[in-house]
């Protein structure tokens, strides 16, 4: 690049004022460019260097060329002029987010591959640290992107604090056999107020267990629940002697029961799709275990970035983060531990 300036400004010198020299300069260098041998004569980036040159220091070069159009060179020139100021302020915008943070957002994407954005987000909100979720996103490894909705939230958005929702779902164990689990969840916090698990789900076993996530007066105004077969005349009659007031959705639309039908979702994608359950009592533990990080320290997008047993926002200065396992390494809980 240095010898091709210098030939430039040799040629300006010499040749200045003579306009015939220049003129055979010109075509020599199309003529070059002709006996190239391909199929068609391409122009490198030191043939529209020197075309760019020429037109700054003579005003004739638009009458001897011929192998492109003279807007195409002002078109190169343009270009050019682009590329040397994007390299000239290449240092703007929004600065770079800190080496560590980027570190910290690809291991806690790789650490847990069912994590999104918001999910790792809400985590640096509880370790201290002030980034846009967009940030995250960027600095995330780059995976297929999970289509998520929720339906049918106008009615229940009004009467969340005195809703709760109640449902069962199947846990295959490694006999092959199924196990129930029955959960009731607590619209306000997202909050699972009670799991049960068992091999054979009754009447007067589901009607127990209102009783034990009810206790008192501690119950719920409104309790959704589908059209199980389970959920006969005994049942209902306890849900409205507890002072609830039942609410069965149309039949077969589980979309009605949408926080519920969630965190069974939450419950198979998170921790049953990863685990062989070999009986109850081994269901009931993992699902305790998780149940308590689901509490204490999952964060929520629905509950702006937090979890349901309101979790504290750790400072940057109360030290080093730190992890600990859940559930084998299934999960991981992020924390602040100091030095």
């Amino acid at each position: 690049m240095v010898l091709l300036v210098a030939m430039f400004g040799l040629l300006r010198s010499v040749l200045a004022g003579h306009e015939l020299a220049l003129e055979n300069v010109a075509l020599r260098q199309q003529l070059a460019v002709l006996r190239r041998h391909r199929p068609r004569p391409s122009l490198r980036v030191v043939d529209r260097l020197f075309w760019m040159a020429l037109a700054s220091w003579w005003p004739r070069w638009r009458e001897v060329l011929c192998l492109v159009k003279p807007e195409t060179v002002i078109a190169w020139h343009r270009a050019g002029f682009r590329h040397v100021w994007r390299w000239r302020t290449r240092r703007g915008g929004r600065p770079r987010a800190d080496a560590a943070i980027q570190a910290l957002v690809r291991k806690m994407a790789t650490d847990n591959p069912s994590w999104g954005a918001p999910r790792i987000h809400g985590e640096l909100l509880k370790l201290g640290y002030r980034v846009a979720q967009s940030t995250v996103a960027k600095y995330m490894p780059r995976r297929p992107r999970r289509p998520s909705s929720q339906t049918w939230r106008n009615f229940l958005r009004n009467h969340l604090s005195q809703a709760a929702a109640m449902d069962f779902f199947v846990i295959p164990t490694a006999t092959f056999q199924l196990l129930y689990g029955f959960v009731i969840l607590e619209h306000a916090r997202r909050r699972i107020r009670h799991l049960a698990v068992t091999a054979h789900p009754t009447a007067a076993w589901t009607r127990q267990q209102l009783r034990e996530a009810f206790p008192f007066d501690t119950s719920s105004r409104f309790l959704h629940r589908d059209r199980d077969g389970i959920y006969g005349h005994a049942v209902t009659e306890t849900i409205r002697a507890m002072g609830i007031e039942d609410v069965p959705i149309s039949p077969r639309s589980p979309w009605q029961n949408p926080y519920c039908e969630r965190v069974i979702r939450t419950l198979r994608r998170e921790l049953l799709d990863h685990v062989i359950i070999l009986n109850a009592s081994h269901a009931r533990r993992m699902l305790r275990e998780y149940v308590a990080y689901y509490l204490r320290d999952r964060t929520h997008l629905s509950l702006a970035k937090d979890a349901p047993e309101e979790r504290a926002v750790e400072a940057p200065c109360a030290g080093a983060v730190s992890s600990r396992e859940v559930l084998g390494g299934l999960h991981h809980r992020y924390y602040r531990r100091a030095a």
